[in-house]
């Protein structure tokens, strides 16, 4: 995998949600409220909620709170109006960058995401733009500091699962399925009792870019420090080897 670490990401992304995780509980609460809204409260019927479940669980979420946001947005009067929307642009040196987001005041959004890109020297650019740089991509990652299993046992759970590749890394399994089987292998994975560091459908770059100039990294860690920043960016997917 040409040396490039994504559990090093992972783990750069667990530390920013560890030091703001009210912001990432009240990011995933949205989540839950539009996926109940859209699909119902039964996980079982609802494979969008089953998925955002699964996120909840892997950034720590307490089963209470993940169950009170459910009743609370199928109860009577709930009234969520927060959409989603997708902005697509370059950081330094023409990275890659995707935003995906969940509001309920898209001008504001939309002025916010331009002004990160701008405060970074990067660009927004128009719908598709990067995303043919990406594949949409279930995606699990494995610490191995965590799992015992024997990495040869762990993929034939995965590839029997219906997961369609097994990586070892250095540091970590990376296990990547279609985005439609994702929660199957991370539920048979979660049945052998194997933690895991992350388990979502993500976009994968095809390809990453290494940024050496200190100008360049300077620009593009303001323009993601700032998304991160923003409760209504969801998620950032950047084709930047850190």
């Amino acid at each position: 995998m040409s040396g490039h670490s994504k559990f090093a990401n992972i783990k750069h992304k667990k530390e920013k949600n560890d030091a703001a995780k009210g912001k990432i509980f009240t990011i995933i609460g949205r989540e839950i409220a539009v996926a109940v809204k859209e699909g119902g409260p039964d996980p079982a019927n609802n494979y969008k909620l089953a998925q955002i479940i699964a996120k909840a669980k892997s950034n720590n979420m307490p089963n209470d709170t993940i169950e009170r946001g459910i009743k609370k947005a199928s109860g009577e009067g709930s009234n969520v109006n927060y959409e989603y929307c997708t902005y697509e642009g370059y950081g330094p040196s023409g990275t890659a960058i995707i935003v995906k987001c969940l509001t309920d005041n898209k001008n504001r959004t939309a002025s916010n995401v331009r002004n990160a890109f701008t405060k970074g020297y990067g660009s927004i650019g128009t719908q598709g733009c990067v995303s043919y740089m990406f594949d949409e991509k279930g995606q699990i990652l494995i610490d191995k500091e965590e799992c015992d299993m024997d990495p040869d046992e762990l993929m034939m759970l995965a590839l029997d699962a219906g997961a369609d590749d097994f990586v070892e890394e250095e540091d970590s399994f990376e296990i990547t399925t279609a985005p439609t089987d994702c929660e199957e292998v991370r539920k048979a994975l979660e049945e052998a009792g194997i933690k895991m560091a992350s388990a979502e459908v993500s976009m994968i770059p095809q390809t990453y870019v290494k940024l050496t100039d200190e100008t360049d990294l300077k620009n593009i860690n303001k323009i993601l420090d700032l998304l991160d920043d923003d409760d209504d960016v969801q998620e950032v997917y950047h084709n930047w080897e850190e």
